[in-house]
């Protein structure tokens, strides 16, 4: 370990030496203390770790990742198969395929294989990852070969990004790994990332970009903020005007159904849940392109404005439209989960519109929309519950008072600290489970460490009883992206999102900010090498630069 720990202590000291500040020091109360971590680059850091400084070398000739002989999943476990070809090339790059050279004969410090050991009758070789999947696992490195067991395939891929997380290298780039034991399983189950293809469209390349990065940092759900205001790039089987009208360009920025199939299947494959969201009744400009009469006609005086306003919530047709919509997505999409939204509906055009008051007075609302709102939430919701899907909403909804499955998932998103906390305890309190987003707007960003604040947020951090405190799912690192595209993304997320991957995965004492720096500068570092472009946390360099498109 000598080399690695040498490089360590490079790294930390060329991010404790820098001058960069002294003109502007906004950060410098903030800089954490340059010391190298017993843990090395582990990340996110597993609930129990011991590990000695005996070492094992590895080489590419002689090591095999491959199915223990006592295995539920074997050789037609593609999910498996595939992950065990990824992670070899994670650990050795791209050499020829594993396997033990002829005549090859083991040295005595030689770690000859990695078994993987699924424990379970049922290994989930062919199922979708879910709210309740066991992703827990045991690793033990140990000669001749390290052992990997896991209950189900879930924790077999977290296990195998931990074991490529304890290889190193020395200076001519032999490979080591030391004598270890480790426990782990997620502290939160639903540790997602939202991205926003509405505002700027974003190519499939850049998501399945995203998805490999969040399983070398083990979130596990994919929130995909597919339509919005600005377009509409879903190609519907059932309503194909709402992308030829409502994209950007009905053909250079839509997602095919083969898009769409094939970002599931590259998610499941390492363990990652895609959750869409379909926003309304606000938050649905681009829909009406595409769908005469779906959308509120906006009034100056007595006469319409030309423009438009939310989902026209008193109209039949709007909710066979939504019916027929829904049906479909809940048959392309598979996880149990659909992101019905709910959030920031501006009244101010139901207001100006006639029917809508007439409606109003029929129904005795008065003048109060927020129950117009409820109303056509309440349908909706009515309406994706007969395609037997479950729903995820945004606080909003709650806040109304709209009536809500025992299920239902309420996403907090607004406020500061102490308005978050509280929206915690209230939601809790109330019985209903909850997920937590508002401190993690990675699109909002600030000059120095803010990563810092992603990582010290926790969601259980609220005022309310033990019994509350589980019903707290876990939270979303969400990128918006009114100022975010492919030209972008990959380094303004990660590693800020690493920081939040590891408050949701690690146990709630896991909090030494010098610590998690030393580690995420290695964890960044790592994921440099394998051509993400994160950015760094501070002045430094990486062994195996970004080399550039």
């Amino acid at each position: 370990m000598d080399t690695a720990l040498k490089f360590v202590f490079l790294l930390l000291m060329s991010l404790s030496s820098s001058r960069g500040l002294q003109y502007n020091d906004v950060d410098r109360q903030d800089e954490p203390a340059a010391r190298a971590s017993k843990y090395g680059s582990l990340w996110p850091l597993p609930q129990k770790v011991q590990t000695s400084d005996d070492a094992f070398k590895l080489t590419s000739a002689g090591f095999q990742i491959v199915d223990a002989k006592e295995s539920s999943a074997g050789p037609s476990c593609s999910l498996l198969q595939d992950a065990f070809r990824r992670y070899y090339e994670y650990i050795f790059g791209s050499v020829k395929k594993q396997g033990l050279s002829r005549g090859w004969r083991a040295g005595p410090s030689e770690l000859t294989g990695l078994q993987v050991w699924i424990t379970s009758p049922d290994a989930e070789c062919d199922g979708y990852p879910s709210l309740t999947s066991d992703e827990s696992y045991e690793l033990v490195v140990d000669q001749p070969f390290a052992v990997l067991k896991a209950p189900k395939v879930w924790g077999a891929l977290h296990g195998l990004e931990t074991f490529s997380q304890l290889v190193y290298e020395d200076e001519y780039g032999a490979k080591s790994v030391n004598l270890s034991t480790i426990s782990d399983f997620p502290r939160f189950t639903h540790r997602g990332i939202l991205l926003d293809s509405s505002r700027h469209f974003l190519p499939i390349k850049v998501i399945l970009a995203t998805l490999e990065t969040m399983a070398m940092n083990k979130f596990n759900v994919f929130h995909w903020h597919i339509v919005d205001d600005p377009s509409f790039p879903y190609l519907s089987r059932t309503f194909p005007q709402l992308s030829q009208k409502g994209a950007y360009h009905p053909y250079t920025h839509v997602y095919t159904p083969a898009d769409v199939k094939m970002v599931i299947e590259f998610a499941r494959l390492r363990g990652i849940r895609v959750i869409p969201e379909f926003d309304t009744p606000g938050h649905t400009q681009s829909w009406g392109k595409g769908q005469p009469d779906l959308l509120t006609p906006c009034y100056a005086g007595s006469q319409p404005s030309g423009s438009f306003g939310p989902v026209n919530p008193i109209l039949n047709t709007t909710y066979d439209f939504m019916g027929q919509l829904f049906r479909e997505i809940s048959t392309v999409f598979p996880d149990a989960y659909i992101h019905l939204g709910g959030d920031e509906v501006d009244f101010t055009c139901w207001k100006s519109n006639p029917d809508i008051q007439k409606f109003m007075e029929q129904q005795g609302f008065g003048q109060d929309y927020s129950k117009l709102e409820s109303f056509y939430i309440q349908r909706l919701l009515d309406i994706v519950t007969t395609t037997k899907k479950g729903y995820m909403i945004w606080q909003e909804v709650f806040d109304n008072g709209v009536k809500l499955k025992p299920d239902t998932l309420i996403h907090v998103w607004k406020g500061n600290q102490q308005q978050y906390q509280s929206e915690m305890a209230k939601v809790t309190s109330s019985g209903y489970r909850t997920l937590l987003s508002t401190p993690w707007y990675l699109n909002r960003i600030a000059y120095g460490q803010d990563w810092q604040g992603h990582y010290k947020a926790d969601p259980q951090d609220f005022q309310g009883t033990d019994r509350q405190k589980k019903l707290v799912i876990g939270g979303e690192a969400c990128l918006w992206g009114e100022y975010v595209d492919a030209t972008n993304l990959t380094p303004r997320l990660w590693p800020r999102a690493s920081a939040v991957a590891e408050r949701l995965w690690s146990a709630k004492d896991v909090t030494d900010i010098n610590d998690a720096f030393s580690r995420l500068s290695l964890h960044r570092c790592r994921m440099v090498e394998r051509g993400i472009p994160a950015e760094p946390l501070f002045s430094s360099f990486c062994p195996h630069e970004y080399k550039g498109i």
